[in-house]
């Protein structure tokens, strides 16, 4: 079976967690030890599925020949899309070290403001397939994108209310670290007054619900953020299709099916 790696940032940690931990096919799972990695770890543990192993670098990363795929996991910094370049040079630099690993890579990322548009030229030199979510025949603008089901669904919700946060699980887990995020350090003392100027002209938090995260406990996770913004609360089910299909498509190129 192939090794396969995953480079994918915290907010979609419950996603991978659940997939990795529900398909048959993966044998181990590897997550390379960050101070970003330890709820994606937790989750997978949580599970009970997969043995899971914690490694301090890529260089330590080795397998058995067992049955099974394994999946070697970087969990990056959240936030990063506030800065494109800085975004796409660490994801490109993060393929680039991982490619030397494994037989193929998914992104747990989509367009993300144009970071990672033209793929094909930004991964030509790694020698390896490097996957993105697919929307039909383009890439997910981004992790929001990704969770509603794609482009059409993302723009029939900006056009029923433009003032839209939108919030899949890990947007409600993570709010406050991307919102600080946002801004520079040395803005850091003014950032609640910067941050309401900001979200002046939001009307609402959209949650996306899945399997992996309910709408309760996504209301719970958002009642500060809503009071903090004066936002009111609606929702749409969110889906795990586009990723699981990517994932699915990754492995196939690890095999050499297509």
């Amino acid at each position: 079976m192939a090794k396969i790696g995953i480079i994918t940032c915290q907010i979609l940690e419950l996603e991978f967690a659940h997939m990795l931990s529900a398909d048959a096919e993966v044998a181990d799972v590897f997550v390379i030890d960050n101070e970003f990695s330890a709820g994606l770890h937790s989750e997978l543990k949580g599970h009970g599925k997969k043995t899971v192993h914690r490694l301090a670098a890529l260089g330590a990363f080795e397998t058995t020949p067992i049955d099974g795929h394994h999946v070697l996991v970087r969990v990056m910094e959240l936030g990063l899309h506030s800065d494109i370049k800085k975004l796409q040079h660490h994801v490109v630099s993060a393929v680039k070290e991982m490619a030397r690993h494994v037989n193929s890579i998914l992104l747990g990322y989509g367009l993300c403001g144009n970071a990672l548009n033209h793929a094909g030229d930004l991964f030509s030199e790694v020698g390896i397939p490097v996957m993105l979510p697919m929307d039909e025949d383009h890439p997910v603008d981004d992790c929001v994108g990704l969770i509603i089901g794609g482009r059409e669904n993302y723009y029939a919700q900006q056009c029923k209310c433009a003032g839209t946060m939108f919030m899949n699980a890990g947007f409600s887990r993570h709010w406050q670290k991307i919102m600080d995020s946002e801004l520079p350090e040395k803005l850091q003392p003014k950032k609640d007054k910067i941050l309401k100027r900001m979200m002046r002209d939001y009307k609402r938090s959209l949650l996306l619900p899945t399997k992996v995260l309910g709408e309760k406990e996504m209301m719970t996770n958002i009642e500060a953020f809503n009071a903090k913004f004066g936002l009111r609360t609606e929702s749409t089910p969110g889906t795990l299709a586009l990723l699981e299909q990517a994932w699915q498509e990754t492995k196939n190129r690890s095999a050499g099916k297509c």
